[in-house]
């Protein structure tokens, strides 16, 4: 791989405006073609395995009236029902509207709600039954304030303007001009990762025009190629002004760069890719797709940077360095500490991590409802308004159905359920045309995310369906929640095995050392296991809530798997940077620890800035409104933090230090001289 990027960077060096050019055109070729051929992203929220999936797909096949999705609007103020008829009816005349239900009144006459049935899923219907909805609920009468609820309302909702996002951009930006000391090295750096992001967009439209790309993937790939293509253009930029200072021409340094790193970005960017599409063995396709787009565009960024970037440092020159350093000597620099007292920095930088880890044993999974979004929200403003008038549990209604009823069995069901001490109302079912289907509607007494709505779903199916005699599935968004969250931690260890094994295996053939990738892996565990341990302090405390302006809440699944995936594969980043250089040195040195001391010296600073630029980034993303992106953004922060401080400057240097020349000891030399040279 070294003679090709060489080679590339040969190349792209000699034509520097022409090859900028090019690559400019490329990818506005690549996302003009994605769009032409209809690249869309769809999400598709299909979890094969688990009851309220089985649920859903009886009610599609046999009763498709019932089967699609439903919002609630809530009414309070003038409640009178002729007051509200116009405005009911005409809601009901809106496209895909099967039903509206009767209005309910709560005892206090204060508060009043319907049920709003389509004959579609939020993801089908898209923006436009929220945007229907809200122009109906505008023509209320005077005195009536409304709020809405549902999956139509949360799928069509929107963040406003990216403040978060953009500040941390505005950070990643300064962190580079201090960095790199100079703001034609910045300005080439930021543009490169910016194309390189571009260009993953596009790559994403593409496969978006030949498989279902959810969603969330060009957020998470946003985020993640953001950070990763600014870390990798200040890797190269970096190592090229290295050369420069030794004074090598522009052309030859830029050989160099993407000789040294510009192999450290791809085999990073391969990693990042192989680690987050483990997300593929859990068995939930949007889960894995997911997971596979992002790293796809990382990836993306990667080859980006060491196919433009050569061509902006040949046409830079010596300006991509500082003045005052242009043709100068290099300065010595220290070695770290931490390669002087080996023993004692692992194990104090090993008990902090540690400590940082343990909260993570109390780590809940869950769903958080809509009493966790702020009170300007709709959604929030309808489930307290429900919840005072009717009950917590109207906000998360069960829905059985059930197959091939008959009336013994179904009067034996109603009468089971109503028994239930946590049940607050039943609604009577409604069979289908043909008779081989009905739906069973439960309300429960408590909240969804409330444990005792857990159980109560699972007495449903333990207890009072099979005495029934009936075949019945028990479904909707609580119980569906509660079914990804129990599927997910049960393929978690399956999905860490794979991840794990992976890299090890990647890390073992890029440096052909056992106790290499081994070090690498445990240290990649305890910046997760840290991660998860803030995460349950951010959002399962009330202090961490508190202190974040959100309610306490559970984990939602899904943020465990992506930071696995994610931190798995951005600390084998750091740690390809770090372990690369350290390769390098090893054959210029008799003895081991002045390598290593070498390298960890040369690699400090950019491995800190590329952190502390990641970090800005994922904190930007950590205003999302959300919860599966502030969590991300949160929990990926927290670990790179730990990761650039207590990792590689602390119990990476050590443990390098401590194994000597195991290891590599086939490559053991003797003779060469020893010295520490300058980043």
């Amino acid at each position: 791989m070294t003679s090709l990027l060489s080679w590339l960077a040969n190349v792209m060096g000699r034509r520097p405006r022409i090859a900028t050019l090019a690559v400019l055109a490329t990818v506005v070729a690549v996302i003009g073609g994605g769009m032409a051929v209809g690249g869309t992203f769809k999400d598709d929220f299909t979890v094969p395995g688990i009851e309220s999936q089985t649920a859903q797909d009886l009610l599609a096949e046999r009763f498709p009236q019932q089967s699609g999705t439903s919002a609630a609007v809530v009414f309070s103020g003038d409640l009178s029902a002729q007051a509200l008829a116009p405005t009911l009816e005409a809601i009901d005349r809106q496209p895909h509207v099967v039903g509206v239900a009767e209005l309910q009144t709560s005892e206090d006459g204060k508060t009043a709600f319907t049920t709003v049935s389509y004959d579609q899923d939020a993801t089908d219907l898209g923006a436009d039954a929220r945007e229907r909805l809200e122009a109906a609920v505008a023509k209320a009468p005077k005195g009536v304030s409304v709020a809405m609820s549902g999956e139509p309302i949360d799928g069509a909702a929107t963040g406003g303007f990216p403040i978060g996002e953009l500040a941390g951009l505005l950070i990643a930006v300064a962190l580079l001009v201090i960095v790199l000391r100079s703001a034609r090295a910045a300005r080439n750096a930021l543009g490169t990762a910016l194309v390189g992001v571009a260009a993953g967009f596009g790559v994403l439209l593409w496969v978006a025009s030949l498989t279902d790309v959810p969603g969330l993937a060009p957020t998470l790939g946003g985020m993640l190629g953001l950070g990763a293509g600014i870390d990798y253009a200040l890797l190269l930029t970096a190592r090229q002004q290295e050369e420069l200072r030794a004074g090598r021409e522009p052309l030859e340094a830029a050989r160099r760069a993407n000789r040294s790193a510009g192999e450290s970005a791809l085999t990073a960017a391969g990693i990042v890719l192989v680690s987050i599409s483990g997300l593929l063995v859990t068995g939930i396709p949007f889960v894995g797709r997911a997971g596979v787009a992002a790293g796809l565009v990382v990836l993306v960024c990667a080859i980006v940077c060491v196919t433009l970037l050569p061509a902006r440092f040949a046409k830079s020159g010596e300006k991509l360095l500082p003045k005052r350093e242009r043709r100068g000597a290099a300065k010595p620099v220290k070695a770290p500490w931490a390669t002087k007292r080996p023993v004692f920095a692992l194990l104090a930088a090993g008990l902090v991590t540690a400590a940082l880890a343990a909260p993570a044993a109390g780590l809940q999974l869950g769903q958080p409802d809509d009493r966790n979004l702020g009170t300007d929200a709709t959604q929030r403003q309808a489930y307290d308004r429900l919840a005072a008038g009717f009950g917590a549990g109207v906000n998360g209604p069960l829905v059985l159905a059930v197959a091939n009823p008959d009336a013994a069995g179904l009067k034996q069901l109603e009468a089971g359920l109503a028994a239930d001490r946590e049940v607050a109302r039943l609604e009577p079912a409604v069979v289908n045309e043909a008779g081989d289907a009905a739906v069973i509607t439960v309300i429960p007494k408590h909240g969804p995310q409330e444990e005792a709505t857990r159980e109560l779903v699972e007495r449903i199916r333990e207890s009072v369906v099979p005495a029934s005699g009936t075949r019945a599935y028990v479904g909707g968004r609580t119980a569906r929640y509660g079914d990804e969250a129990s599927k997910i931690a049960s393929r978690i260890p399956v999905f860490a095995v794979t991840v794990v094994g992976l890299s090890l295996l990647l890390l073992l053939i890029a440096f052909r050392s056992w106790r290499i990738s081994v070090m690498s892996a445990v240290f990649n565990l305890a910046s997760i296991a840290a991660a998860y341990g803030v995460i349950t302090l951010a959002f399962q405390t009330s202090t961490g809530a508190s202190l974040l302006g959100v309610e306490q809440q559970p984990v939602v699944p899904y943020v465990p798997l992506f930071m696995f995936a994610i931190l798995f594969g951005l600390s084998t980043d750091y740690n390809v940077f770090l372990l690369s250089r350290v390769r390098e040195e090893w054959g210029r040195h008799a003895d081991h620890r002045a390598a290593i001391a070498t390298a960890c010296a040369g690699t400090k600073r950019i491995i800190t800035a590329a952190g502390a630029i990641m970090i800005a980034v994922f904190m930007g993303f950590a205003t999302d409104h959300d919860p599966v992106i502030k969590m991300t953004g949160i929990g990926l922060a927290s670990a790179v933090l730990v990761d650039v401080t207590l990792v590689r400057l602390f119990m990476a240097p050590a443990a390098l230090t401590l194994l000597g020349n195991r290891l590599w000891p086939e490559r053991r030399r003797a003779g060469a001289p020893v010295f520490v040279r300058a980043q």
